[in-house]
């Protein structure tokens, strides 16, 4: 698998993108401040994330998505990692990252490849999404914040 930066003239998979936030203007709008990755296996997208600077010295890792078919492989885990060492390169001191309350596997994910929680956005997919989302049988209502300090 490879996992590279996408150049100007190529689309980010918008299909992709989609499956980690529903709304197409909000992923639309962090493309054109952010810059788009993806992992690639037999010259097929099958990952995507985006990092998308912040504050100074802060980066948000955003929509991470990895192809239905491909879950449970390790891919996810890779963009994150990848994404962590990406920022570290840039010269930024924090990586942070947000998911839903519902996103368990999320969750567990982020946490395991160094992310701590630092807070909770109670009610964001309420104010910011007009339909309700819900995952594992819980509505997504509160996004948890999570960071990782890149100098450690």
């Amino acid at each position: 698998m490879k996992i590279r930066k996408l150049n100007g003239e190529e689309t980010c998979p918008m299909h992709l993108l989609l499956l980690a936030d529903p709304s197409q203007e909000l992923v639309q709008d962090y493309l054109t401040r952010g810059e788009c990755y993806v992992s690639e296996m037999d010259n097929e997208i099958v990952g995507v994330y985006v990092l998308l600077p912040t504050r100074p010295e802060t980066v948000e890792l955003v929509n991470v998505a990895v192809t239905e078919s491909m879950h449970g492989k390790g891919i996810g885990k890779k963009l994150v990692l990848h994404a962590i060492e990406a920022a570290r390169s840039k010269g930024y001191k924090t990586i942070e990252i947000g998911t839903g309350n519902s996103s368990v596997g999320q969750l567990a994910l982020y946490q395991k490849c160094g992310f701590r929680i630092v807070g909770v956005d109670v009610d964001f997919f309420l104010r910011h999404y007009s339909e309700e989302i819900h995952e594992n049988g819980i509505q997504c209502r509160d996004m948890i914040r999570l960071s990782q300090d890149l100098h450690l």
